[in-house]
């Protein structure tokens, strides 16, 4: 079922979804489900569904409405009337339906194994509903630490003169307003411990009111944080934060206008990197670059994916939106070939310094296999742009929120094509010889656009949907990671 927003009149309502309980008494409701934002799910003795703010599946609880639709309302938790045995207590003090509460995480009150099933459970019912597909295993989920975990961040920042304090942190729930942090307990312990001194080191600062939005990227072995500012800093300002770096360890990078503007404050020190340990691979990163939010999650990631892709020497391999070669340079430890497509030619520029970097790093007679990379815009994919890129045993697809469709369209269309579809359009020769990979691991973080390329793939590119599985990678929000894997029926 969807979340409401802001400009919809009505929600598509879950078929299945049981009716109102009618031994309650008046205005009780029973939560039967959780929806994409986190919200409890109940309905209504007229019918009508109500999403509520801090309702956990399982419960009995009076709400207060505070919008009305057609089929919907919009509620916040009033009262418990029975606690389900999932609800914890949040680990953190910024979290929950208070005012002024983060709205960086919202499933603080749910034990993390019950997060992780709700997510399964989105996953398969998304892959059913949206796609129409079901794949034939379900693998267990990948988990890691629920706690000290984002190594990636976008802190807001914002100094309030009636206060005379400086805010550093996220923004507050449903607000525009930054929620006054002392405290974040999903940041690795070593930056929680820095908030209070980020907030005092911005108040003292001539810059103060200039600085709205400071950015946190975490490597094995280096802290980064970059500091947008809308003005030069001034010599002293520069100076207090050398200082801050010093003290704390960390290393600062500025930003004066756009993302490409971005720069070290002081040349030399340690490289912003991690490893993949398991393929003996160095990845060097900028801070802006994208990287995963979760390094510990990230390694058990790339080991799952690559042992689903199984790639062997004698293989040809794409990974598409290969980013800064995440998968890309593990699979160049497998395969024969690798064929690296990035929309972004910064990233794709990056991707061949750090596979140069590798390779030759290593020891004689373990090189990287030959792995080119190429800069394009995978949302306008085709079969002739498939078939120019040759044949591959095997793809890595790894998207963004909006998905592979023009990919996963264009594997359909030849497919169609092939097969002599009513309607299909017929192929140009020089595809009369190509062959669509025999297995395809797609790594997701939507499982909506998953779904829907899913979808695409199982009824009508000829691909069987063997195993789905859920990834736990942002623990204590409603962020739903996935990976799936695709075999030539």
């Amino acid at each position: 079922m969807s979340a409401p927003t802001k400009n919809q009149e009505s929600v598509e309502i879950d078929p299945n979804m049981p009716e109102a309980r009618t031994d309650l008494p008046p205005g009780w409701l029973e939560v039967t489900s959780m929806d994409m934002d986190a919200q409890g799910v109940a309905r209504k003795p007229d019918g009508k569904v109500v999403f509520i703010d801090g309702a956990l599946p399982g419960e009995i609880v009076t709400a207060n409405v505070h919008r009305k639709k057609n089929n919907w309302e919009a509620a916040s938790l009033l009262e418990i009337h029975h606690e389900s045995s999932q609800r914890v207590r949040p680990g953190c003090p910024n979290f929950g339906l208070h005012s002024g509460a983060c709205g960086g995480c919202k499933m603080q009150h749910l034990h993390v194994a019950a997060q992780v099933a709700i997510k399964q459970r989105v996953l398969e019912d998304n892959l059913w509903h949206l796609g129409k597909v079901k794949a034939e295993t379900i693998y267990r989920p990948i988990e890691g630490p629920a706690w000290g975990y984002r190594y990636r961040a976008r802190m807001s920042v914002r100094y309030v003169p009636k206060k005379d304090k400086v805010l550093v942190g996220f923004h507050e729930r449903k607000s525009r307003y930054i929620a006054d942090m002392e405290t974040c307990k999903i940041l690795p312990p070593h930056v929680d411990a820095m908030l209070m001194p980020m907030r005092a080191l911005i108040s003292s600062m001539q810059a103060r009111e200039t600085c709205p939005q400071i950015e946190l990227a975490c490597g094995d072995e280096v802290t980064a944080l970059v500091l947008r500012h809308l003005e030069p800093l001034s010599d002293s300002d520069i100076a207090k934060l050398r200082e801050f770096a010093k003290q704390y360890n960390v290393q600062w990078w500025l930003q004066p206008k756009g993302p490409d503007t971005v720069h070290l404050l002081d040349d030399g020190g340690t490289q912003l990197a991690y490893a993949l340990p398991d393929f003996g691979i160095h990845m060097p990163f900028k801070p802006t670059d994208f990287t995963q939010v979760n390094p510990h999650i990230n390694r058990v990631l790339v080991t799952r994916a690559l042992r689903l892709l199984d790639a062997q020497k004698t293989e040809r391999v794409i990974d598409w939106f290969c980013g800064l070669g995440n998968f890309t340079l593990p699979i160049a430890t497998q395969a024969r070939e690798v064929l690296g497509i990035e929309g972004a030619e910064a990233l794709v520029a990056r991707s061949r310094e750090n596979y140069a970097k590798n390779n030759a790093a290593r020891a004689e007679g373990l090189e990287l296999a030959p792995t080119s990379f190429v800069a394009r815009n995978l949302f306008e994919m085709t079969p002739e742009m498939l078939f120019a890129d040759g044949n591959a045993d095997k793809w890595l697809v790894d998207p963004p929120r909006e998905g592979a469709f023009a990919l996963a369209k264009a594997l359909a269309d030849i497919h169609q094509a092939r097969i002599g579809a009513e309607g299909a359009e017929p192929l140009p020769e020089s595809g009369k010889n190509w062959q669509p990979p025999k297995r395809i691991v797609y790594v997701s973080c939507n499982p909506a656009t998953l779904a829907r390329d899913a979808g695409l793939l199982v009824n009508l590119a000829g691909y069987r949907c063997v195993a789905a599985g859920v990834v736990n990678m942002f623990p204590h929000t409603a962020h739903v990671e996935s990976m799936a894997v695709f075999e030539l029926a």
